[in-house]
C-alpha cells in the first residue's frame, strides 16, 4: 500500500515526524509531496523559511519516508495517479478548495482511502517562527535599552565630570 501526504514541511519538527511515522503505520511506502515556495505563496502570506531543496533533503533523511517529491502546482491528482496512491493522508486544515475537491473525487472514484488527521498540538512551524521572532525581539530590545542606558551613563559622566560634588543635598 502506498500512502501519500502533502505539505510545506518548513522548520521540520516533532509534529511533522508524528504525522510521517503515522503514515508509515498505514502502508508499505510513504510518499511525501513538498510544496514549492510559489505554491505556498499562493495560499499563505509568506514563503517558507527553509528553501525547498533543503526541506526535500531533510525529509529524504527520515527512515519513515520512502519517496519525496516537490510539487510546483496546487493540485494533487497527477501525483496520486503517478504514484498509484492507496491512501491519501490530509491534515485537519484541509478545506473545500477546488484542488482539494478534485483529488477527493478522483480518489473516491478509484476506491482509494482518504484519512484526515488531527495535528500534533505540541508544536507547529508557525509557533516555532513566532517563538523565534519573540526571542529575537526580546534580545534586540534588551540590547537596545542596554546600549541606551550605557550611552546615558557615559553622557552623564561626560556632562558632569565630578558627580560626587553635585548631589541633591547641595
Amino acid at each position: 500500500m502506498i500512502v501519500y501526504t502533502v505539505g510545506t514541511f518548513d522548520m521540520l519538527h516533532v509534529g511533522h515526524l508524528a504525522l510521517l511515522e503515522y503514515c508509515k503505520t498505514l502502508g508499505d511506502v510513504v510518499a511525501v509531496g513538498v510544496a514549492s515556495d510559489s505554491v505556498v505563496n499562493s495560499y499563505k502570506p509568506n514563503v517558507p523559511v527553509v528553501p525547498l531543496d533543503q526541506r526535500v533533503e531533510m525529509l529524504k533523511g527520515l527512515r519513515c519516508v520512502d519517496i519525496v517529491r516537490p510539487y510546483h502546482e496546487l493540485e494533487y491528482v497527477s501525483a496520486c495517479k503517478e504514484l498509484n496512491v492507496d491512501i491519501f493522508v490530509i491534515g485537519e486544515d484541509w478545506g473545500d478548495k477546488p484542488h482539494n475537491i478534485a483529488v477527493e473525487s478522483y480518489l473516491k472514484s478509484k476506491g482509494k482511502q482518504i484519512i484526515q488527521v488531527v495535528y500534533n498540538p505540541r508544536t507547529s512551524s508557525t509557533k516555532i517562527k513566532k517563538d523565534v521572532i519573540a526571542q529575537f525581539r526580546g534580545r534586540y530590545i534588551e540590547k537596545a535599552f542596554s546600549k541606551i542606558d550605557s550611552n546615558m551613563q557615559l553622557n552623564n559622566t561626560y556632562n558632569n565630570p565630578m558627580p560626587e560634588m553635585c548631589s541633591a543635598s547641595n
